[in-house]
């Protein structure tokens, strides 16, 4: 057997550790002590401490310190020694010492001396799971913890709570708990398929449903079968031309957030179509890539529930406004809505690259979700394209993950090009139906390539992929105004 690690779950409310060295490996252990208690007992000596560490070591009064050499001494009264030096012969005389002592020994990157290991943890509240390759590669540890710590949803907290408590209140034998609560967790189980089954059944329902009333329109003036054949083969060639747009478009809009109205728009302005006309047809054939899109992304698990909430229905009434401000008054809008529209998608653009630039990303909390839907379901309505440049990079500049802030606005797009659709339907029917149809065709095939992209895409490339879409859309926007 390679492996013969045993996992053990220590508890540190009353252990005693010491950490020899003060370098940068000396602040990374001690950070991650600090992590798993606030409150854990660290002594640390070394001749020369990191700065940080001695920022760490004032804001806890559990951590003491020595600016010193190591001596004997310091292994009184320690239960674990972490050992961070870089010197190969201090390193082994402290694991010497320790041993006789009966003290165990972490040696950062030296196995050889090191009784056991700091493995990499995820923590989900009282879940915790400790991740080791027995030394051989704390690389793959620490990528394997980032996954977990991904897909384990935040909700397992109240999860681990409730069955707890349903623990603790049962009356029955061991068996008889243990029996009962499988059946728990296995109606979780049950419940999510459901969710997902229901999720599945609506979205093709409407989808189907709105479909068939469009070839119904369309269809509606031809009464024969060579009436059919006739048209069929005077289709122009625009509509293979936009049958290509719509994939490309998809695969971008699937793949980085946005890019789907941008494509399109561009493309039927060069066919000289009015701006009503080209929001209405292009929501309209949006609407059924995006709802393939939007299962897709949900079936990978790339939507978070809560922040799916707080931009459709926002969404949906800023959609249904901007539908019906365009019919009505747009030409007199126009161009107010595309300045403000430019202008915003300019700033966001710039500011996603600095971003995408440094290091590390901040996450920072999200706030006015619901207006950022309403203004992203607006503009996107009343501009022809908008949503995904405004929801989209508004929300990577808050450092959210690319993998749910693609796949979560992908799905909400659903729903508000559904109801820009509706309206506009209602409203001056449907225009260019053979345009259409080569945007739902093409996009309907991308769809599902795109939201596979969505989950491998690095964070930093779909953040330059999404500034550079943005800056163009701004560009583009800027330049019909002027």
């Amino acid at each position: 057997m390679k492996n013969t690690l045993f996992p053990v779950f220590l508890k540190t409310d009353t252990a005693q550790f010491l950490i020899v060295g003060g370098g940068n490996v000396g602040l990374e252990k001690t950070e991650t002590l600090l992590k798993q208690n606030p409150n854990i007992n660290i002594h640390l000596v070394a001749i020369d401490f990191h700065p940080k560490l001695k920022e760490l070591i004032d804001k806890h009064e559990n951590i003491t310190f020595q600016e010193k050499g190591f001596e004997e001494s310091d292994l009184d009264a320690k239960d674990f020694v972490v050992i961070t030096t870089d010197n190969p012969e201090v390193n082994a005389m402290v694991k010497s010492l320790a041993k006789n002592r009966g003290i165990k020994v972490n040696a950062a990157d030296q196995p050889d001396l090191c009784d056991f290991y700091l493995g990499s943890i995820v923590n989900k509240g009282n879940l915790k799971i400790a991740i080791s390759t027995n030394g051989k590669s704390p690389v793959l540890a620490k990528r394997l913890r980032e996954y977990f710590s991904e897909v384990i949803p935040e909700e397992i907290e109240n999860n681990i709570e409730q069955l707890n408590s349903f623990r603790n209140q049962h009356k029955g034998d061991f068996n008889e708990k243990l029996a009962d609560l499988n059946k728990a967790t296995a109606s979780l189980l049950a419940k999510k398929k459901t969710e997902k089954k229901k999720y599945k059944n609506l979205t093709f329902q409407l989808t189907l449903l709105f479909f068939a009333v469009f070839l119904g329109y369309g269809f509606s003036g031809i009464i024969s079968i060579d009436q059919v054949k006739e048209y069929t083969s005077q289709i122009p060639n625009a509509f293979y031309g936009m049958l290509l747009v719509g994939f490309f478009a998809q695969l971008v809009d699937g793949a980085v957030g946005l890019g789907y109205g941008i494509t399109c728009s561009t493309s039927m302005m060069l066919l000289g179509i009015k701006l009503p006309a080209i929001s209405g047809s292009i929501h309209t054939a949006e609407m059924f890539s995006s709802g393939i899109s939007g299962f897709s992304h949900y079936k990978f698990g790339n939507v978070n529930k809560k922040l799916l909430f707080w931009l459709v229905i926002p969404g949906v009434i800023g959609a249904v406004s901007g539908a019906l401000l365009l019919v009505y008054f747009g030409s007199k809008y126009e161009k107010i809505t595309y300045g403000v529209l430019a202008t915003y998608t300019m700033i966001m653009g710039f500011s996603l690259l600095r971003i995408a630039m440094r290091k590390q990303i901040p996450n920072r909390k999200s706030k006015n979700t619901g207006l950022l839907g309403f203004s992203g379901g607006f503009l996107d309505a009343f501009g022809g394209g908008g949503w995904g440049p405004i929801v989209t990079s508004t929300l990577l500049s808050r450092g959210k993950k690319s993998k749910y802030v693609i796949g979560t606005v992908s799905l909400a797009e659903f729903f508000v090009t559904l109801a820009a659709s509706i309206t506009f339907f209602a409203s001056i029917g449907v225009s260019h139906w053979y345009i259409v149809a080569g945007l739902i065709i093409g996009g309907g095939i991308a769809a599902p390539f795109a939201a596979k992209l969505a989950g491998k895409i690095p964070q930093k490339t779909a953040l330059l992929l999404v500034a550079f879409l943005v800056i163009v859309f701004s560009l583009r926007m800027l330049a019909k105004i002027f």
